[in-house]
């Protein structure tokens, strides 16, 4: 099936990559991040991890071009914050600092201002995350004038980690018979202002074309370039609210990446030898399990609702459910793969937090390679 996100410029499976892998040192291959020995503490491995709020930053930049609010761009501290914490606590280690990298066109953007509200943003997510025992040094980073490369900005971080060897989540003890449970991208936690939509930091570009309307591109041509080939193809304007949503649309396609780490630290710190894997559902969405384990079978048939964000994408964009799946987070944005006796108590410590979580489904033996199987209202898909 053809796939629009794909037809968008987008490869959900990084091919490529694979060009790397023997020239990096990871201690555990089949761990959801790289970990790489600590050359001064033989006992710890390292964690040092990248990540941007994709494109993300576009749409921020087109509902500043419209209302004239800076404000706008405050929320994507939070997404590059949550990418990089998210995914170094999915093998269990413990940030210690990140440096930011924000590049834009000079002459689009007013740096100052721009830099006012991320430094802002900074600022209140830290001392969030602080009130829940984990802290974050902010050790500066790079702002880079680049005209020539940047039609907007982008906005990235990167972050290190450390981990007690022993103690890292490297997805080998994944076994037969080991439930998946699923942590809730939408909704309302205890520790969140408000509602969020679910969609967190991927498929940003499908889902902008499909919804935002063509004026948009006309009116400000670089969202996506005058030599472009694709083009938006949706009917709202940002601020349309939506009801099945409860939220104007560009709201809810700048609704920040959710912190999973003060709910996954918890759940390390009571259960930590029950857990196999912990999968943060971003690049390749619900997918996201293939790449941790080996000859595992991951059984999905009980996921948790399909956010109304992602039937509208679906709806607009045509994009088939199957390939829906491997774009989006679809509503479980983190995954803990764990023993069935402990799933109670998984459960109730994320609940603590007000954070929605389900038993979504079980892992089996797989002959060769991992493989999925996904079981929804929508149809049965297979991955692998």
């Amino acid at each position: 099936m053809t796939s629009k996100y794909a037809e968008a410029g987008v490869d959900v499976r990084k091919r490529g990559i694979e060009v790397f892998r023997k020239s990096v040192d990871n201690l555990f291959p089949k761990a959801f991040c790289v970990v790489t020995a600590d050359p001064e503490s033989p006992e710890y491995g390292l964690v040092t991890h990248t990540d941007s709020a994709g494109s993300k930053p576009v749409q921020a930049y087109l509902q500043w071009k419209e209302t004239g609010d800076f404000e706008w761009f405050r929320g994507l501290a939070q997404d590059v914050l949550a990418m990089n914490l998210n995914d170094i606590s999915c093998v269990g280690a413990v940030p210690i600092n990140f440096v930011d990298y924000v590049a834009l066109n000079p002459f689009r953007i007013d740096k100052k201002k721009l830099l006012e509200e991320l430094n802002s943003g900074f600022t209140e997510n830290l001392e969030l995350l602080t009130e829940y025992g984990i802290k974050i040094l902010f050790s500066g980073g790079e702002t880079a004038d680049l005209p020539d490369l940047v039609r907007t900005l982008d906005v990235s971080a990167t972050m290190n980690g450390r981990v007690k060897l022993p103690e890292v989540i490297t997805g080998q003890k994944i076994k037969r018979g080991d439930v998946i449970i699923g942590l809730r991208s939408g909704g309302k936690t205890k520790y969140e202002k408000k509602e969020n939509s679910g969609i967190m930091c991927n498929g940003l570009t499908l889902a902008r074309l499909c919804l935002m309307h063509k004026s948009y591109q006309e009116k400000y041509p670089e969202i996506l370039g005058e030599a472009d080939l694709r083009r938006h193809y949706g009917r709202f304007k940002f601020d349309n609210f939506i009801d099945e949503l409860g939220m104007p649309i560009g709201e809810a396609l700048l609704s920040p990446m959710r912190f999973f780490a003060p709910v996954i630290f918890k759940i390390l710190e009571k259960c930590r030898p029950s857990i196999s894997g912990l999968v943060h559902n971003t690049g390749g969405g619900q997918t996201k399990c293939l790449a941790i384990g080996e000859n595992i079978h991951y059984i999905k048939d009980d996921l948790l609702e399909v956010d109304p964000i992602f039937r509208l994408i679906q709806k607009e964009s045509r994009e088939p459910w199957k390939n829906m799946f491997e774009d989006f987070n679809m509503g479980v944005g983190f995954e803990v793969v764990a023993d069935p006796l402990e799933a109670e108590c998984l459960l109730s410590l994320s609940e603590a937090f007000g954070l929605e979580a389900k038993v979504i489904g079980r892992c089996e033996k797989s002959d060769r390679r991992n493989k999925l199987t996904i079981e929804s209202q929508f149809g049965t898909f297979e991955y692998q």
